[in-house]
């Protein structure tokens, strides 16, 4: 290769490097690109995450469904209530407080449900009924008169008032209104209502949960603090609501003992540990546990 065609190479490389320079200086620094009206479904994975934080608090304060929704729809998620389930899991993975996660579970929930499971209802406001002042009663006075340089007091006659007793108003009668039955609170214990056996080889050494209150709907954000001998595992119902909003589920060992602890009411399940199954060919396998809790 000849010294002219070297030099011919260099040249044509020194002049893309420094096209390419160029380029990134013009785009960076003297004319950058601008978004305008862009859609949050360009928005990074943590920045979609705060955006669905934001809908999710704006939601519990005015229980607006239908608004949720559409904020939400401008992210551009193939399954919203799968996303909010999965971020409020990641959350609780982290360290993050329940009552900082529960507004995501919550929001999930009714749309999976289609309906506002807490329906906001404001306190009204309490009148005051104020008492009429009263009214002045008039008095007898005396009037001094003067004749001649004689000084009388003539008093004034005594005014009677003759009063007429009230006849009292017929009232109409009311129609006595229906009496509101309380419901257990969410403070309210849980108590074991039944344990079963599953056996599926898909479902093997899954320790299933299922809470309901007294009118057996399925109760969200309830805490289940599960302890075994290496260790300790909490988590909470409602975010897989495509299986209930009551529902939670945690992985066994086969050769573990359980402890199941409810934070609510502080029931207390001792000594579950996966049941032994057979399959159709005589083979043994560990089975499911579905325990199932209700409010009295």
């Amino acid at each position: 290769m000849t010294y002219l065609n070297r030099n011919t190479i260099l040249q044509t490389i020194l002049a893309l490097l420094a096209g390419f320079g160029l380029g990134l200086a013009y785009s960076w620094f003297l004319s950058p690109v601008t978004y305008v009206d862009a859609t949050p479904a360009l928005l990074r994975a943590d920045f979609k995450d705060q955006y669905r934080t934001v809908i999710a608090a704006s939601y519990a304060a005015n229980q607006d469904l239908a608004r949720a929704q559409a904020r939400l729809s401008l992210l551009g998620d193939a399954d919203p209530v799968a996303e909010l389930s999965a971020q409020a899991q990641r959350m609780l993975a982290e360290g993050e407080p329940f009552e900082k996660v529960r507004p995501l579970a919550q929001l999930a929930t009714d749309l999976q449900q289609g309906f506002v499971s807490e329906p906001f209802t404001s306190t009204p406001i309490p009148s005051f009924n104020t008492p009429d002042s009263p009214q002045n009663t008039p008095t007898a006075t005396n009037v001094l008169k003067v004749d001649e340089g004689e000084i009388t007091f003539t008093p004034l006659p005594t005014i009677l008032f003759e009063q007429t007793a009230l006849t009292p108003l017929a009232q109409d009668t009311l129609t006595p209104r229906p009496t509101f039955t309380p419901t257990p609170g969410p403070g309210t214990p849980f108590a074991l209502a039944s344990q079963e056996t599953i056996c599926d080889p898909g479902m093997s050494k899954l320790m299933q949960f299922i809470f309901m209150d007294s009118r057996r709907d399925q109760v969200p954000g309830v805490e289940i603090v599960v302890t075994w001998n290496e260790g300790e595992d909490r988590f909470f119902t409602g975010f897989k609501p495509e299986l209930g909003n009551g529902y939670a589920d945690f992985v066994m060992e086969a050769d573990a003992v359980y402890n199941i602890r409810i934070v609510t009411g502080g029931a207390f399940v001792p000594d579950i540990s996966p049941p032994v199954c057979t399959d159709p060919n005589g083979v043994e396998y560990p089975g499911a546990i579905l325990l199932t809790f209700q409010q009295p």
